[in-house]
């Protein structure tokens, strides 16, 4: 029943504020619960999702949608998650410049920070849980932060040299 994923990924687009990363604990609370997905799948399909150029939260809607219910949940999903945010905007855009120097549209704005960067935050400790991180396994993801941060190497290059390390490793295994 797509129309039921659809609605599920509407109310996720809806009270995702922060984007991306934000949205995982929405996922993994309304389809882990069901069980639709494990949480293995479920991160999974987020480590193919940071993979994939485009939107995070449509991207991840669409593939959760397409384990679910196949191409028609993918599609139903990514439009979820695509709708509400759009309507959104809309509503905001037009409102914005009347409300932007109000100083309780201000706070609020100011408010909703440290809540954002929550939602960011609270996944990545549980994709790291859940991939089984350690101590040595942790040291590429800060070494790429710090090549970002202090020698201001693209994310790019940090991409492509991950996926040549990656494969290097995988062919080593292999052999």
């Amino acid at each position: 029943m797509v129309v039921r994923i659809f609605f599920l990924f509407t109310k996720i687009g809806v009270f995702t504020i922060g984007g991306g990363y934000a949205v995982i604990p929405l996922i993994e609370r309304d389809i882990v619960s069901r069980d639709w997905l494990t949480k293995e799948e479920l991160y999974e399909l987020i480590a193919v999702t940071e993979s994939l150029p485009g939107v995070f939260a449509t991207n991840i809607a669409a593939l959760v949608g397409y384990k679910v219910y196949g191409l028609k949940g993918g599609v139903f999903a990514a439009l979820g998650t695509i709708i509400a945010p759009f309507f959104i905007i809309i509503f905001i855009a037009m409102f914005f410049t009347k409300f932007q120097e109000n100083i309780w549209v201000a706070k609020a704005f100011k408010a909703l920070r440290p809540a954002v960067v929550a939602l960011i935050v609270a996944p990545c400790f549980s994709v790291a849980k859940a991939n089984n991180l350690t101590l040595k396994t942790a040291v590429f993801p800060a070494l790429a932060l710090i090549l970002m941060i202090f020698f201001k190497v693209s994310p790019v290059w940090i991409v492509i040299f991950g996926c040549l390390g990656g494969l290097l490793y995988t062919f080593k295994l292999q052999k």
